[in-house]
């Protein structure tokens, strides 16, 4: 089973992805959260710092495009190409208002002619291998049919599939109707994202899809790190490892960024999803999420470590 890390913006950055993959590993892809093309042709601090060669050793990285300017995406994989990388992917699934509202991510699946055109200047002029991550439509799963009819007309390293429309966001059931589509007829190899939580998510697609490229976990992973080892078969995260991994976020954080309220911002959003693998650890996310001194909140975590047991997962 090959297994894939989701790009979740502001969240799977080089450092929480350094972290993951020291303390755990068992990914055999990390996808960087996406780069948004500016008018200049220039990558930002962040995107830089996400795609440096030696913060990514070790690790199958992916960079993450997002954009409906064929020019911008072909720029942009140039210099990817120059940091060494050999595949992208382009972002066909943000459900985020501001991004569809540009007719980027999800938004973009709206406009399949002018998707179709963007494809087929891309894949003319780019010589990386190009993936695509992509929803099932805006508004309803019968616009997957017509973009399977598009997707089907290119090389893909790979589609991957999560099967909700853009106003699903993240909420009601995927829909695997529409994936089994995908499965069934794509002609590039296709690869499963959206509710895997658990190992036992992962088994039930790799049952019923035997032939899946891989499956793709974001959420989930927030909430167990050591779940893509878990489902290669291997052992649940220990509290030392635990800790290793928290450490070595809050001190990357604390080395890259300034200010308590910055750093604290990015630990309070990594605990609102972790809090719940210890016991009774409501009143100490609550503490956390009031801190407002990383002194304190260092000590708060120091007590929280001390006393809570892992819970049973």
């Amino acid at each position: 089973m090959r297994v894939y890390l989701a790009p979740l913006e502001g969240i799977t950055g080089w450092i929480y992805r350094r972290a993951l993959h020291e303390c755990f590993g068992g990914f055999d892809k990390y996808f960087v959260p996406f780069i948004r093309p500016n008018q200049m042709g220039h990558l930002s601090a962040r995107e830089k710092k996400d795609i440096m060669p030696e913060h990514n050793q070790g690790m199958k990285t992916v960079p993450q495009i997002l954009t409906n300017r064929a020019e911008d995406f072909i720029r942009t994989a140039e210099k990817l190409e120059c940091y060494g990388y050999e595949e992208i992917n382009l972002n066909l699934g943000c459900p985020s208002k501001t991004v569809v509202t540009k007719g980027r991510g999800a938004g973009f699946l709206a406009r399949p002619e002018e998707l179709n055109r963007f494809l087929d200047e891309v894949f003319e002029k780019c010589s990386l291998r190009i993936s695509v991550k992509t929803r099932i439509g805006m508004e309803d799963a019968e616009e997957f049919l017509r973009l399977l009819e598009i997707y089907g007309q290119y090389p893909l390293a790979e589609l991957i599939v999560h099967p909700r429309v853009q106003k699903d966001f993240y909420k009601n059931t995927p829909n695997m109707e529409a994936f089994s589509l995908a499965y069934e007829t794509s002609r590039s190899p296709v690869c499963y994202n959206g509710d895997i939580r658990t190992p036992e998510d992962a088994k039930r697609i790799a049952g019923a899809y035997p032939e899946v490229a891989g499956i793709m976990t974001g959420r989930g992973v927030l909430a167990d790190p050591a779940l893509a080892r878990k489902m290669k078969g291997g052992k649940s995260a220990d509290k030392e490892e635990l800790r290793r991994f928290h450490d070595m976020v809050y001190e990357g954080y604390c080395r890259e960024m300034s200010g308590d309220r910055t750093i604290l911002y990015k630990m309070k959003e990594l605990w609102s999803y972790l809090a719940p693998i210890f016991e009774d650890s409501a009143k100490y996310a609550k503490k956390i999420k009031k801190a407002e001194k990383c002194a304190v909140y260092e000590r708060i975590v120091e007590e929280m470590w001390g006393k809570l047991s892992l819970s049973d997962r």
